[in-house]
């Protein structure tokens, strides 16, 4: 073969492989995920998270975006990302709203994928969480719509300083219970006029567990249905009116007098305690909710890891997902001390309590409550937006004085009967 024609196929091999190589060429799959953070200090600890993962795991290349907005309009925009085709392919939603976006056909069912990864054990979650999530829908026989983040429930967080000011005992031991919290709460109140015993913030879960604790029930027991119509309801309607008199308004976010240092008690999550650590300049600490009639009770909040039902990369998703929730890396998020994994296993259970070593906070009473707390539910019967909203809507009335327990008791599940299947 003569030099040119030598060099003619030298250069028709060249051009050929800088065509075809690239056909074949393996780029990385870029997954996008999203989280609706407090603050930036849980934006920085989801960076680190997303980069340890993007780190170990080859041929793939992580996005994490921080989402905002604490209200529904974090959801509403995800909704509307996806049906533009601009959604991340795994997002987090919070517990209430996996019906809402698995009957829309929004979020892929991971049953498939699940069911082939030998390394999965929804043994390994809380079991309410998990039982929502494992709710099929029409069509369907099995149903996996996510894996729960973490969880938080409830707790007292009281002011020592008032308590020791007021001679009473601090809220614990097996005693602790309704006579004595509403003692409590009018012995502080008398302290001073800038002083009030209680606060809670208007929204279903404050005024819900005064209703659980009393025995009474948001839903019916498959939550196809109203459950508030009965005496239960009435007599924790009461227990809360009672201390109210002695406790912030209703309405007005019970949060920042609390951190002043001038409320003797305030119920709220496990995802205060941060805030509570950086800005109480008093002595102060968590205990269990008080025991009503019903027994010991909490709720049992949680979001969930979902995937886009558009995504172009299922099993890869699917793998982020399992990643996000292992114990390592919910590890590195309840250091931040804002919630609890979601993992109930001994080893996770005991990574929580060793959170915040420094701060003296009483990490059992979390756990305490996650354990006896009705699991924040997902309507799969029902429209649960318009149901908070008519409950709320009344809920206002009987706190401001429009309306009575009794008369609450009576009317409100026919007013909510039409946001149920029929």
């Amino acid at each position: 073969m003569s030099k040119r024609k030598l060099f003619l196929v030298s250069v028709s091999l060249l051009l050929i492989t800088s065509f075809v190589l690239p056909a074949f060429a393996q780029d990385d799959v870029t997954l996008r995920w999203r989280t609706r953070p407090d603050n930036q200090a849980e934006i920085d600890v989801y960076t680190a998270a997303s980069q340890s993962i993007d780190e170990a795991w080859d041929g793939v290349s992580l996005e994490y975006e921080p989402g905002g907005s604490e209200t529904a309009s974090y959801q509403d925009l995800l909704i509307a990302e996806i049906e533009a085709g601009t959604a991340p392919d795994v997002f987090w939603i919070p517990g209430t709203d996996v019906a809402r976006f698995a009957e829309a056909g929004l979020i892929l069912n991971l049953a498939d994928l699940a069911a082939t990864d030998a390394e999965f054990s929804v043994d390994d979650f809380y079991a309410g969480p998990m039982g929502f999530l494992q709710t099929p829908i029409e069509g369907q026989d099995t149903a996996l719509w996510g894996l729960p983040r973490d969880v938080s429930a409830f707790a007292i967080y009281y002011n020592a300083d008032l308590f020791d000011e007021a001679g009473l005992e601090y809220p614990d031991g097996e005693d602790w219970n309704w006579d004595r919290f509403l003692e409590a709460a009018e012995v502080i109140d008398g302290l001073g006029d800038e002083i009030t015993g209680f606060g809670m913030n208007a929204w279903w879960a404050n005024w819900g567990y005064f209703i659980n604790a009393a025995g009474s029930s948001f839903f019916n027991e498959d939550y196809t249905a109203c459950g508030l119509d009965n005496e239960a309801t009435v007599a924790g309607l009461e227990a809360a009116l009672a201390a109210l008199e002695h406790g912030v308004a209703w309405g007005n976010d019970a949060e920042p007098p609390f951190l002043a240092g001038t409320v003797g008690m305030f119920i709220n999550g496990r995802w205060a305690t941060p805030g509570a650590i950086a800005n109480a300049g008093f002595n102060w600490n968590v205990a269990p909710l008080p025991e009503g009639p019903a027994g010991p009770t909490n709720w049992l909040f949680w979001g969930a890891y979902v995937v886009n039902a558009n995504t172009e990369n299922p099993e890869q998703a699917w793998e982020l997902v399992r990643r996000l929730t292992s114990a390592d890396i919910q590890g590195q998020i309840a250091s931040l001390g804002a919630n609890i994994p979601s993992r109930q296993t001994e080893e996770a259970i005991e990574l929580f309590l060793n959170t915040l070593p420094d701060s003296g906070v009483n990490n059992q009473a979390f756990v305490d409550g996650a354990a006896v707390g009705v699991t924040e539910a997902p309507l799969f019967s029902g429209d649960w937006p318009a149901i908070d909203q008519a409950y709320g809507t009344a809920i206002n009335d009987v706190f401001n004085g429009a309306l009575t327990p009794q008369e609450f008791a009576d009317t409100i599940c026919g007013d909510v009967a039409q946001y149920f299947e029929q």
